[in-house]
């Protein structure tokens, strides 16, 4: 029986995930970390990204919209910002929300917060990437 590690991701509103899971590839600031059971301690920043992660054999996705990670004693932390399964993602949704932050970005409007559109535009990429 392969080792496993404790994966815990939690957003402001909820528990998303709680279990025992292999490995996890995970979205760090400076780039992707993968996390087998026994990994070094380590904290880190996350950016918008997917973790990927690995439970019984098989592989599933989760998109966060950035947050932090702890790691220590096998067991994984994520904090994050929002985090949605890929399957429990709103496929027309977030299509929608990307043409609404790509309308936004190509009118130009001086009352268009860009920054604000931009992070919509790749949150929005993100749980399209996510269900890929």
């Amino acid at each position: 029986m392969a080792k496993t590690q404790r994966l815990d991701i939690v957003t402001p509103e909820k528990v998303v995930f709680s279990e025992e899971i292999e490995f996890i590839v995970a979205p760090g600031a400076d780039g992707e970390l993968g996390i087998l059971p026994e990994h070094a301690p380590l904290v880190t920043a996350l950016k918008i990204g997917v973790l990927r992660i690995q439970q019984g054999g098989k592989f599933f996705k989760v998109a966060v919209s950035g947050g932090f990670m702890e790691v220590k004693n096998s067991r994984v932390v994520v904090l994050a910002d929002t985090a949605e399964r890929a399957d429990q993602i709103d496929v027309e949704r977030a299509r929608a929300a990307k043409q609404r932050a790509e309308q936004r970005l190509t009118a130009k409007s001086p009352d268009i917060d860009v920054a604000r559109a931009e992070v919509a535009l790749q949150k929005a990429l993100n749980r399209l990437k996510a269900v890929e």
